[in-house]
């Protein structure tokens, strides 16, 4: 069904944009069969390598396949748009338009251009952004407490070891208190990505690195993947806690595991089973990479979610789509049933669909404020 998705906009710029140009038919059939491959270039990643989610792709033609990738999807969104306004225009004036060809050229450079764009904002090393949370029943010792949220880092051939060496030194720098890892570090299998992985062992704050399993650990060998990153430094939580202590008063950092776990034979998230122990007067925050199941972890008293997963919707618009497939909840900050949620756009994402427009990546430095 996804390989039958992606070819809807080949469809859709072979038949309205490219026919109808002027070139000779020799040009047309070409660029159509390598806009075909640009587009079904997922499908011909899991015939060469057996998987879609992480093709062994040259970090340069990565960029240029979701680059023209890009370009092709808003090429047709753009074809749709204008066929649309020429069919209003000729409802109007009662007479058939046909737009020129410089239009249409003028249309797919826009889309490239988007395409480039997209790519680069998608694949630099991302921005700090501050925010503040207001948690009830705060101890004076944890004001002003700062936490490193991490997620989806897709680490690959398209975020390889030294895009993760320049994220580790960028959150070293903030000197957060600690840091919270919300799963998705990586795509592909231990072998393939060990050493892009190493400089995560790098990652230092005081009160430790927490890690939860996304999705895509589940893709490429669960348990061997986790046990790693306990041996990179991290503390696991799957579907349990660990409780930081200041001046006698306590925090308690719960961590699930995915819903990919149990389709797999593997536990899923158990946000009850995570919180289990914890005393009632400490605050709780949340890891979950999937937003969608925020109530449930409202109702077991958790103050704070950290989620990831939906990449934020990657280009504006298509966040609304996102949002559905995830209970509402896509980017930013929510308040659910007196809990926050605060789902991160993500350190990076999947090499697949690598483009941002309007929705940027994020290192997240969260600022927590008593009540």
């Amino acid at each position: 069904m996804f390989h039958l998705v992606a070819a809807l906009p080949w469809g859709i710029v072979v038949l309205r944009y490219l026919l109808p140009l002027t070139a000779p038919l020799w040009i047309k059939l070409a660029l159509a069969l390598v806009l075909l491959v640009v587009a079904e270039q997922h499908l011909i990643s899991r015939w060469l390598t057996g998987s879609i989610f992480s093709p062994e792709t040259p970090r340069p033609l990565s960029m240029v396949l979701n680059a023209l990738f890009g370009a092709l999807i808003l090429l047709a969104v753009f074809q749709l748009l204008m066929d649309l306004v020429m069919f209003i225009t000729m409802l109007f004036k009662q007479q058939r338009l046909s737009a020129p060809d410089m239009v249409r050229y003028a249309l797919a450079g826009l889309a490239l251009g988007l395409g480039m764009l997209g790519v680069q904002q998608a694949t630099r090393v991302p921005p700090v952004k501050d925010i503040e949370v207001t948690i009830q029943g705060l101890a004076p010792p944890f004001e002003g407490y700062q936490i490193v949220q991490l997620t989806d880092l897709h680490i690959s051939g398209l975020f390889p070891e030294a895009w993760s060496r320049a994220v580790v030194e960028r959150t070293n720098a903030l000197n957060a208190d600690a840091i919270l890892i919300t799963g998705d570090l990586m795509d592909g299998t231990l072998q393939n990505r060990r050493d892009d992985v190493a400089p995560l062992a790098g990652l230092r704050a005081p009160d430790g690195v927490f890690v939860i399993p996304g999705n895509h650990e589940y893709y490429f060998g669960y348990e061997p993947w986790m046990q790693h990153y306990v041996s990179l430094n991290m503390q696991r939580l799957s579907n349990s806690h660990a409780l930081i202590e200041r001046d006698g008063a306590r925090l308690a950092i719960a961590g699930v595991t995915d819903p990919a776990g149990p389709s797999r034979g593997l536990p899923g998230p158990n946000v009850a089973a995570a919180v289990e122990g914890i005393p009632a007067e400490v605050p709780i925050i949340l890891l979950d990479h999937q937003p969608k199941n925020a109530r449930d972890a409202a109702r077991e008293g958790v103050a704070l979610q950290l989620s990831g997963h939906t990449h934020g919707g990657m280009i504006v618009g298509m966040d609304r789509i996102v949002a559905r497939a995830n209970n509402g909840f896509v980017s930013g900050r929510y308040n659910v049933e007196g809990m926050t949620l605060y789902v991160s756009n993500g350190t990076a994402l999947w090499m697949g669909f690598a483009l941002r427009l309007g929705k940027p990546s994020e290192l997240t430095r969260i600022t927590l404020r008593r009540e």
